[in-house]
């Protein structure tokens, strides 16, 4: 941990970045973007993608891997009939991405962390909505191959597990 990113926490900065971060790229209008570009592409395939957008890590579990984990299950993104499940966090104060994906994905952990390398790149870049956008668009290109349809979708229905499609605020 780098001597600024230890400082912003143990002032409480790293929360206020969390939030305005959230506040100034993740608009009513982008996060509607985000839901509708999710719902376009699980039509392609069996996979349920949930994106969570954390501003401020709780106290009680600072590791964003395991903070990611808990999201995962208190989401209950696990919970699809063929465990095609996968969630994208971000936890904007500590400027960390993480992937879960159920054991019904069969895509080689590589490949998530190129998703979330690019991402990374693009969020430092400030190109927030742009790079959820295409991180989207590569995990839909996993999801596709791994988990391809079955048969075809009714367009804008959501699957049978009833996950959202919409980004969670937390």
């Amino acid at each position: 941990m780098s001597t600024v990113t230890l400082i912003k926490e143990m002032t409480g900065w790293s929360g206020l970045e969390g939030q305005w971060l959230r506040r100034r790229h993740f608009t009513p209008d982008v996060l509607a973007a985000i839901a509708e570009r999710i719902r376009e592409c699980e039509r392609d395939h069996e996979g349920e993608l949930v994106v969570a957008i954390e501003a401020v890590s709780p106290v009680h579990e600072p590791e964003p891997h395991m903070r990611a984990l808990e999201v995962f299950g208190r989401l209950r993104v696990w919970d699809t009939p063929g465990n095609t499940g996968m969630l994208l966090y971000l936890a904007l104060d500590k400027h960390r991405i993480e992937i879960i994906a159920d054991r019904g994905i069969a895509a080689e952990s590589a490949e998530w962390e190129a998703v979330c390398t690019r991402l990374q790149v693009r969020l430092a870049e400030k190109a927030y909505a742009a790079g959820i956008l295409a991180a989207i668009e590569d995990i839909e290109s996993i999801l596709r191959r791994c988990c391809p349809a079955s048969q075809p979708t009714d367009q804008g229905v959501e699957g049978d597990t009833g996950l959202a499609n919409e980004p969670v605020l937390l």
